[in-house]
């Protein structure tokens, strides 16, 4: 019978929790036996009660025997490297392990003989979409990313017209106009706000306009950019000059400017720069999305604020956390629908031909299956 241990998470400001106790009664439907260390899921609002009426096993968080009988091991993001060296051979991880040149986790999996699971790494497929962490963590990022923004401006969002005068509605720039960027505008046009976007994919402007949004057109290259595998390719120096000086003119009329552009496994581009920063309104704010990837704004910072000529530069990177009720409740229905599929009987057995385990198998019992992304 299978073991699945869900710990807890122990980088600093995580609030999430791999799986919730409804996720934990769905993997006991399995035939598996399910052990969350104590006070797991405290932080994202489950007690450690309501794990055990789904038929969960409360273990104390010092219990080190579970890690090393574990054969599944959810995460949210990567265990200690202490326990991670506690593992079984062909024990099972699964979780957002950030594998872009982690040598020290392909160390571990490789010494260890571990099989690992990244969901960084799970194709952009029609089947994949149940099971699609970045996107179901991305359209809260995006949601939050506007609240934030909504409480640190020092202007309201929507249109009034008051016995005083009119106020006139905010202006928001997205720049991505992925998950994360669609969700912002959504928000952004519930709060009142006018709204542009710019993304790099062409194809992105049907649906920015279909929230009501107003799409920014592309400036002029030999070499037109586009996407791979549901993600924005990088893109040409000459574009993203051309770009800037683009962007520069919204972004000085702008109150509000939420980053969402990243590109898989490489650093995110640098869309506003510090010239383009003194030109913005003193009061403006600029959210940060992508600043874990070295950020969309010059000058970010993770969990930071920095006032710059008069402009909040806000890095955002962690925004999910900020919602860890539903971000935990998605994130558990992500991995369980993944995984689910290849338990049978109370015993894990993944299929390795099967697509969507073969995009995101790092490494199977030790043998790196996918070295180019350990060299990123």
């Amino acid at each position: 019978m299978t073991k699945i241990l869900i710990p807890s998470e122990t980088s600093s400001g995580e609030r999430r929790v791999s799986a919730t106790p409804e996720a934990v009664k769905k993997l006991k439907s399995l035939g598996c036996d399910v052990y969350i260390e104590s006070s797991a899921g405290k932080l994202s609002g489950f007690s450690d009660l309501s794990y055990e009426e789904s038929g969960g096993i409360i273990i104390n968080n010092f219990n080190q025997k579970i890690w090393s009988e574990a054969d599944l091991i959810f995460c949210v993001q990567t265990p200690s490297n202490d326990n991670l060296t506690k593992l079984k051979k062909g024990a099972v991880l699964l979780g957002l392990l950030n594998p872009y040149g982690n040598k020290e986790l392909l160390r571990i999996i490789n010494s260890n003989k571990i099989s690992a699971l990244s969901l960084e790494l799970l194709p952009r497929i029609s089947r994949a979409q149940s099971s699609d962490v970045l996107s179901s963590q991305a359209n809260i990022a995006g949601y939050k990313a506007v609240l934030l923004a909504a409480s640190e401006l020092d202007r309201y969002f929507p249109m009034l017209m008051t016995a005083a005068g009119t106020v006139q509605p905010a202006k928001v720039v997205v720049l991505g106009g992925g998950v994360a960027g669609l969700q912002a505008v959504a928000t952004a046009k519930r709060l009142g706000a006018i709204v542009f976007v710019s993304d790099i994919r062409p194809a992105v402007k049907e649906q920015v306009e279909s929230l009501g949004a107003r799409f920014i057109e592309l400036p002029e290259v030999e070499e037109k950019p586009g996407e791979a595998g549901g993600y924005a390719k990088a893109v040409t120096p000459e574009f993203l000059t051309k770009q800037k000086a683009t962007l520069t003119k919204y972004l000085s009329e702008a109150d509000v400017a939420i980053c969402t552009a990243q590109v898989l496994g490489k650093k995110a581009p640098v869309l506003i720069d510090l010239p383009m920063i003194e030109k913005m309104r003193p009061g403006a704010v600029v959210i940060d999305l992508a600043v874990s990837q070295g950020g969309n704004c010059e000058g970010t910072k993770s969990n930071e604020t920095i006032m710059k000529d008069g402009v909040k530069l806000i890095g955002a990177g962690e925004l999910p956390s900020s919602v860890p009720y539903d971000a935990s409740s998605l994130y558990a229905k992500n991995l369980t629908s993944l995984i689910t599929p290849f338990i049978k009987d109370g015993v894990i057995k993944l299929d390795k031909e099967d697509e969507l385990i073969s995009g995101c198998l790092l490494s199977d019992e030790g043998v790196v299956l996918q070295n180019k992304v350990f060299e990123n």
